[in-house]
């Protein structure tokens, strides 16, 4: 488990590139909220609460996956 602190985590299911029915069915989003929320954020405490719950095997986890831009460099 990563213990060091770390920034909220912005939840948007909209922008999860993983979006499906078998992905959201064993995410924590939807098992503790029941369907996938416009959007919601998760503070440092909470998520390492949330990290040891799914280590544990009490809840599935975070299953969000978002894209990232692709930056293009001019080598002129």
């Amino acid at each position: 488990m990563n213990t060091e602190p770390h920034d909220p985590v912005v939840v948007d299911c909209d922008s999860c590139v993983v979006r499906s029915p078998s992905a959201c069915g064993d995410c924590v989003v939807t098992f503790l909220l029941g369907a996938p929320p416009a959007g919601i954020e998760i503070a440092a405490d909470e998520q390492t609460a949330l990290d040891a719950l799914a280590e544990g095997g009490l809840v599935p986890p975070l299953r969000l996956v978002t894209a990232t831009p692709h930056r293009h460099s001019d080598t002129a």
